[in-house]
């Protein structure tokens, strides 16, 4: 069905150059908002502010309410060095685009390798780090701390390595990170210095926005970079400072689901350890690359995306979950030449977007047992009976820990009552 449906809407396409096609079915903002999951499901996408009054943009804006600037809001773009004027040019489009199109925004602002080329010169001082560090923060938070559409920053990026710390490199046109030359902590970790020190300056200048730890990584060769990334984020708090999420760079290949053998286990374990630990969940930036883009190629990559999402909609009820794609179109973007998106080069939906809207539209809240799009009064008695019989049901087991008890009657009220 899924691929009849992008078949017939690419014939169909050919010819025109009229706004995008839209889609079969409800637009996936449309779909979170009408089930009220708006608070605590978040669907997002990605452009830059080039794309407003493009097709890239009018998809971003039709599809999602909640959306990530790729780049805009980055160091090298608003302060890249100390002799700078700080430029709002791009970053103050976007407020306005977000109001005029009823939509709330993560900063993607992180310190982290996507910095300026002055950042990375390697003749630049400890001091002349941390100064910048110190007057970009402070700037973008004075800024839009206030702004009830900013919801959360991305603090720091990419900071772990094949279980290391990501440092410098020689030169400034390699993926590498500067900031570390600020110097490390003395704890068990040598953690580096600028880590706590974001942190300190985006906790008591933006506590309006929640501060959110993001990190690449597959999930699959990389568990020792998110040990010490859990390891950091109990550090920072430890610190007295504040963590509000976990971020994880989904972009994978086409074969994630096989290179797992099924088993995405060490991804269920990352998300129940972040809302046990009071964080929110996020995939930040999914992507899913293919190498070609013949129909099959699709059909899988539709697959490894609900895969993703769906096991991340399992634990909606836990805390709060948020998927982020990080493409629009496959003619724009990073890595084009691997069709990463879920609209093609001519902005007709992908198979992946059809996929993700289906694992949307299918969502079933816990606690709701005859599956009538509501919890009440109904459900705790069929909890209750299902409790006392001993019959498990995965939507009476409210907190995921496979069990039945008095606990998930506890959690059931709570919905009812919020």
């Amino acid at each position: 069905m899924i691929r009849f449906i992008y078949t017939s809407l690419f014939i169909l396409s050919i010819g025109y150059s009229q706004d995008p096609i839209v889609p079969e079915g409800d637009r996936l903002r449309n779909i979170i908002e009408n089930l009220g999951y708006e608070n605590n499901i978040l669907i997002g996408g990605t452009t830059g502010a080039w794309a407003f009054g493009t097709d890239t943009g009018a998809i971003l804006d039709r599809e999602f309410n909640y959306v990530t600037p790729e780049n805009d809001f980055k160091q090298r773009f608003i302060y890249p060095d100390n002799n700078s004027m700080f430029n709002w040019v791009q970053t103050d489009l976007w407020i306005q685009h977000i109001e005029e199109n009823d939509q709330i925004l993560r900063m993607h602002c992180p310190i982290g390798p996507q910095c300026s080329s002055w950042a990375k010169e390697d003749n630049r001082t400890s001091e002349e780090l941390t100064q910048n560090l110190i007057s970009f923060i402070s700037g973008i938070c004075e800024r839009y701390n206030h702004n009830e559409r900013i919801i959360s920053m991305d603090v720091v990026n990419e900071t772990v390595h094949n279980g290391i710390w990501k440092g410098d490199l020689e030169g400034t046109d390699l993926w590498e990170n500067p900031w570390v030359k600020i110097g490390y902590d003395n704890d068990i970790n040598s953690t580096p210095l600028y880590i706590s020190m974001a942190f300190s300056l985006a906790d008591s200048l933006c506590p309006n926005i929640k501060l959110i730890y993001n990190q690449h990584g597959s999930l699959i060769n990389d568990l020792d970079d998110w040990e010490l990334i859990k390891e950091t984020v109990l550090y920072l708090r430890e610190k007295g400072l504040r963590v509000d999420g976990i971020g994880w760079q989904a972009h994978v290949n086409y074969d994630w689901n096989d290179n797992l053998n099924g088993d995405i286990t060490p991804y269920n374990e990352l998300v129940e350890w972040s809302h046990s630990n009071n964080l929110e969940f996020h995939i930040t930036e999914a992507s899913v690359w293919i190498d070609d883009n013949s129909e099959n190629s699709f059909e899988i990559q539709a697959d490894v995306y609900s895969t993703i999402l769906l096991n991340l909609l399992d634990y909606h009820n836990t805390g709060i979950v948020g998927w982020n794609t990080w493409h629009i179109d496959d003619g724009h973007g990073w890595q084009t030449d691997r069709y990463p998106s879920l609209f093609d080069n001519n902005y007709i939906a992908k198979p992946a977007y059809y996929s993700i809207q289906s694992v949307l539209n299918n969502i079933q809240i816990n606690g709701d047992i005859n599956n009538d799009g509501e919890v009440n009064i109904i459900d705790i008695t069929q909890s209750i009976s299902l409790i006392l019989n001993n019959q498990f049901n995965e939507f009476v087991d409210v907190n995921n820990d496979n069990m039945l008890n008095i606990i998930d009657i506890v959690l059931l009220v709570n919905i009812i009552l919020n």
